[in-house]
């Protein structure tokens, strides 16, 4: 049985070291996820440890976001 999980996990790592890696959004990917969850007037957009930030508007209201590295879409209190 031991041997069977081992050669299960081998297989698993041999199999996803042939895939490849996630890549980094670009600025313009960033601003199209952010417009099209409804936000206007993108701006100040920087890259930090937390993910890409941004200033823009949602219903009325300025609002500061983090877009993590798997594109979803957090308001910063």
């Amino acid at each position: 049985m031991r041997t069977k999980v081992i050669l299960h996990t081998i297989l698993f790592l041999a199999i996803a070291s042939g895939l490849p890696g996630a890549r980094a959004l670009t600025q313009e990917e960033v601003v199209a996820k952010i417009q099209a969850a409804g936000y206007t007037q993108v701006s100040d957009i920087k890259s930090t440890a937390e993910g890409t930030t941004a200033k823009a508007v949602k219903n009325g209201k300025d609002v500061r976001l983090v877009v993590d590295s798997t594109g979803q879409i957090k308001e910063q209190k």
